[in-house]
C-alpha cells in the first residue's frame, strides 16, 4: 500500500501460446508487447503505466525492468499499472521464478488461456488452485475465441466455469476474447476501468492477503484455549524455592536468636554472660539486619547453605509442572517460548531468591521493650544480692577486725542482709524462669513470622521472575488469537 499509492497493478499471466502478448497489447492499445512465432516471446515482466509519470517505486520494489508509460490525464486508464508476465510454463526456470514471485504481489490478476490448454494441469494445479481465495480479484480469461464455432465456444466456456467452481474459484470472472479480432476487449478494457476506479481491487487484494495469511497464523496458533495458571500451583512452587533456598534454616536462626538475645537480656546476670559466647546465627547467617540497617541502594547477600540434590529435584518438579499447565495444549512453537520464559532465568534464580532473603525485614528490633524493663529488675536484684553478701561479710569479720558492727535490722522476723541476698537470689531465678517462657513464646512467634514474611519474599521473587514471564506468554499468545480472529472476520 505505501509504494502503490493510487495505482493499481494489474497482471496478464497465461502459459505458452495462449496468446497473452498479443492480449496485452489489444487491451492496453498499445504493441509494447512483441508478438512472434518464437517461444517463449515474454522473457522478462514489463510494465505499462499510465498517467503523468512512472511510479518508479513501485516498479522498482516489484523488480520490473522493462517499463513503459503512456501519457494520460483524465484517462479511464489513469494510475493503471498493466504487466506482462514470462509465460508460467515456460522452459526456462527464471521465467517461472518471476510469475511465482510477482503473482502475490498484484492487485488483480488475469489468466489468459487457450482452447487447447485451459484445462492444462500445470496451471490449475499451481497457480489457481492453490490461489482460490483471491477469486473475487481475479479474471480468467479464454482467449483465442475466433477459433471455435458459437456452440464449441458456449461448450468450453461452460467446461471452464464448471472446472473452476470445482477448485473454488465460483467468484472468478470468466470472460471469452479474441485479441486478434478485438472480440470481448472492450469487456476487458471496462472491467479493467472500473476496477481502477473504484480501487476494489487493492482493498479486496489485501483483505485477501490479512484473510490468508491469519488462516495461516491460525493453523500455527492451535485450536487449543490459552491456558490459563492456576493460582494453586504458585504455592507448591513458592514452597520448593523456599526449600531450596534455605528459608527453613533461615526461620529456625531466627527462632535460635529470639532465644539467645532475649535470654541475654533477661536472664539472671550471675549466669546469663555465659551466653555472650556462643555465637548469633543469625549473625553467622548474615541476616541479623534490621530495616533501618538495609541499605536500598546495596546487594545483600546470605551465608544459607545451597540447595543440595533433593531440594533441587524437588525444585525442578515445581517448574515442570508449572510449564506443563502452561502449555497444556499449545502448538510446539508457543509451548517452547513459555517453556523458555520458564527457565530462561533459572540461571540466576537462587541468587535472586537468596537476595530476597537477605533484604527482608524480620523485625528483630520490634517486640523487646519488656526486656529492658526486666533487665533493669534484675539488676536491682542483683544488687540486692551484692549488699546482702557484703552486709552479711562486714557482720561477720568486723568484729575481728576491731570495727563497729552495724545494728542488727529484721525484715519478717529474719535479718536484713538474709533477705536481701535470699530474696535478691530467689526474685532473680523466678524472674529469669518467667522471662525464659516468655522469650520461648516470642522466638516461636517471631519465627512465624519470619517464615512468613520469607515466604513473601520468594512469592515476590516467584512473580516476577517465573509467573509473570510465563504470563506474558500465554498472554501474548491470547492477543495473536485474537488479533487473527479479527483478520479473518
Amino acid at each position: 500500500m505505501a509504494f502503490s499509492g493510487n495505482h493499481t497493478v494489474v497482471a496478464l499471466a497465461g502459459a505458452t501460446g495462449s496468446g497473452k502478448s498479443s492480449s496485452f497489447n489489444a487491451i492496453s492499445g498499445t504493441e509494447f508487447a512483441p508478438v512472434g512465432v518464437r517461444r517463449p516471446t515474454t522473457s522478462e515482466a514489463m510494465a505499462v503505466a499510465w498517467g503523468s509519470e512512472l511510479p518508479g517505486a513501485l516498479l522498482d520494489w516489484l523488480d520490473v525492468p522493462r517499463r513503459h508509460l503512456v501519457p494520460a490525464r483524465r484517462s479511464e486508464f489513469e494510475n493503471l499499472v498493466l504487466l506482462d508476465l514470462p509465460d508460467h510454463d515456460s522452459t526456462e526456470t527464471t521465467h517461472r521464478m518471476t510469475v511465482d514471485r510477482l503473482v502475490p504481489l498484484v492487485d488483480m490478476l488475469i489468466w489468459v488461456v487457450d482452447p487447447q490448454k485451459y484445462a492444462d494441469a500445470a496451471l490449475h494445479d499451481h497457480y489457481l488452485r492453490p490461489l482460490a481465495r483471491y477469486a473475487d480479484v481475479m479474471i480468467v480469461v479464454l482467449n483465442q475465441s475466433d477459433r471455435l464455432r458459437p456452440d464449441e465456444l458456449v461448450q468450453a466456456m461452460t467446461d471452464l466455469r464448471g472446472l473452476l467452481d470445482s477448485e473454488g474459484l465460483g467468484q472468478a470472472r470468466l470472460l471469452s476474447m479474441s485479441a486478434l479480432e478485438g472480440t470481448g476487449v472492450p469487456q476487458m478494457r471496462e472491467v479493467l476501468a472500473r476496477a481502477v476506479a473504484d480501487k476494489r481491487a487493492i482493498s479486496a487484494r489485501i483483505a485477501d492477503d490479512v484473510a490468508s495469511s491469519a488462516e495461516g497464523l491460525a493453523t500455527e496458533l492451535g485450536t487449543a484455549p490459552t491456558p490459563v495458571l492456576d493460582r494453586k500451583r504458585r504455592d507448591p512452587l513458592i514452597n520448593a524455592l523456599a526449600d531450596a533456598s534455605g528459608v527453613p534454616i533461615a526461620v529456625q536462626g531466627v527462632r535460635d536468636a529470639w532465644k539467645l538475645r532475649g535470654g541475654r537480656a533477661t536472664g539472671w546476670p550471675f549466669v546469663s554472660w555465659v551466653s555472650r559466647l556462643r555465637p548469633d546465627p543469625l549473625r553467622a547467617l548474615r541476616l541479623d539486619q534490621t530495616k533501618r540497617e538495609l541499605a536500598p541502594t546495596a546487594i545483600s547477600r546470605t551465608s544459607l547453605p545451597g540447595a543440595n540434590a533433593v531440594q533441587r529435584a524437588r525444585l525442578d518438579r515445581g517448574l515442570r509442572e508449572l510449564v506443563d499447565a502452561a502449555t497444556a495444549g499449545l502448538p510446539r512453537g508457543w509451548s517452547a517460548a513459555v517453556r523458555d520464559a520458564a527457565r530462561g532465568r533459572e540461571a540466576l534464580l537462587l541468587d535472586r531468591l537468596d537476595t530476597a532473603i537477605a533484604g527482608a525485614d524480620l523485625e528483630l528490633d520490634r517486640g523487646t521493650g519488656w526486656w529492658s524493663v526486666v533487665r533493669a529488675l534484675q539488676w536491682v536484684l542483683m544488687a540486692a544480692v551484692l549488699v546482702g553478701v557484703l552486709w552479711t561479710m562486714f557482720t561477720l569479720f568486723a568484729p575481728g577486725l576491731g570495727l563497729a558492727g552495724l545494728p542488727m535490722v529484721f525484715f519478717w522476723g529474719w535479718p536484713a542482709q538474709f533477705v536481701l541476698l535470699a530474696g535478691g537470689v530467689l526474685g532473680g531465678l523466678v524472674l529469669a524462669g518467667l522471662s525464659s517462657l516468655g522469650v520461648s513464646l516470642g522466638a516461636r512467634s517471631k519465627a512465624n513470622r519470619a517464615e512468613r514474611t520469607l515466604h513473601e519474599a520468594i512469592g515476590g521473587v516467584t512473580d516476577s521472575e517465573l509467573i509473570l514471564p510465563v504470563q506474558e506468554e500465554l498472554d501474548r499468545r491470547q492477543r495473536a488469537v485474537d488479533a487473527v480472529k479479527r483478520a479473518a472476520g
